[in-house]
Order: structure tokens, then sequence, then C-alpha cells
């Protein structure tokens, strides 16, 4: 069954992991491009501050990579009203588990394409004196933020209409509130202190956040 349910993940799943992969790969390419017409002097702080201006690129496309394969994981059992899913000899939360695992599995080819981007682009530059490369803890990064957002959206994927229709509500709410106290000057900001803890230090999604730096001091 996990044989399956994996080859199945794979079909739906490839175009996305291919080009996540194909995005993951040219970023630190780009980063080289942005070295390669900076000033002779002061090339270390230009350096960092290249690098810095790119680490939106990086959460951006992990955050991307975790929406399609999680939007991907179940669409083949939306198209057939879960019937496939419901006719099996197994618990709903056994069949979730193998789903969400496949596809957290092909996480895994857009992270080792950065990898090796990164090992060739720092090959290629030569890096002043006192700066490091951290191509590693890059990849982790990544790895996790794409991971993070692929169980959020596989899991909002996977609610009922209905559901999805309160959180969405909720939503809209947070965000009417937040603009009627700001048009009414009142410095309370529900909306704020949600992202706040969200993104906050200690968030769920604090990963995303912070400095995404291929070479730094």
């Amino acid at each position: 069954m996990w044989n399956a349910i994996l080859g199945v993940q794979w079909k739906r799943s490839r175009i996305a992991a291919l080009l996540a992969a194909l995005l993951a790969f040219s970023i630190p390419f780009l980063s080289i491009q942005l070295l390669r017409v900076g000033p002779e002097g002061g090339r270390a702080a230009f350096m960092v501050a290249a690098m810095q201006s790119m680490g939106v690129a990086y959460a951006l496309v992990a955050a991307g990579t975790g929406l399609a394969y999680g939007m991907l994981a179940w669409s083949a059992d939306r198209r057939t009203r879960h019937v496939y899913a419901l006719s099996l000899p197994v618990t709903r939360t056994r069949y979730a588990g193998m789903r969400f695992g496949a596809g957290a599995l092909f996480l895994l080819i857009p992270a080792l394409a950065l990898l090796v981007s990164c090992a060739i682009a720092i090959a290629i530059i030569q890096m002043p004196a006192g700066l490091h490369a951290y191509p590693f803890s890059l990849t982790l990064r990544f790895l996790l933020a794409s991971a993070v957002a692929y169980a959020i959206f596989f899991a909002a994927a996977s609610i009922t209409p209905r559901t999805a229709g309160i959180i969405l509500g909720i939503l809209a709410a947070l965000v009417v509130v937040s603009f009627a106290l700001s048009a009414l000057s009142i410095r309370a900001n529900p909306l704020v202190a949600v992202l706040d803890v969200l993104f906050g230090p200690a968030g769920p999604l604090s990963v995303f956040t912070g400095r995404w730096m291929l070479i730094d001091a």
C-alpha cells in the first residue's frame, strides 16, 4: 500500500518537485551574479548585504514548495470524493500518515538541489577573510521551513469545506477588526498580536523570519 501511495503522490507532485528543485538550485547562482557587479572596495560588507538580500527568495521557495506539496497530496482523493481512501482496510489516521510521509519524502528533492547549488557556488567565488559559508545550515533551514509549510497546507487541504469556511471566517474577522481599530486610532490590534505569536522567536513560523545566509561573518 505504501508503494502505491508513494507512486500516486509522485505522479501528482513530480512537476512541482522538479520546479522547486530548479528554483532552489538557481538562488545561490543568482547570489553569485550579484557579487560580480559589486564594488571592489568593502567586498566583505557588500557580500554579506547581497546574501541577505536574497534571503527572502529562500523563504518564498520553501513556503511555495510546502504549499504545492500540501495541496497536491489530497488532489487524487478530492477527485474521487475520498472513495478510495474509505474503501481501504486501514484507519483514516494511518492512511493520512502515509499520505503525509510520502509527500514529506519528496521535500528532500529541492533540499538536495539547494545543497548541491550551494556547494558549487562556494567553489566558484572567493570569500574575503572573516566570512564563512554555511551551506548545510542553510539547507537544513530550507528543509525545515518547507516541512512546516507542507504540514500546514497538508492539514488545510484535508479539512472539509465547512471547516475551511469557519477558519477563513475567523481570519476575515481578525482583518476587519484590525482595520476598524486602526481607523479608530486604537493601539490594541489583535491581528498584530496573532502575527507576533506565529512569527515571533518562539512561534511555529519563526523559521521563515530572520537571516537566510549562505555566506556570513
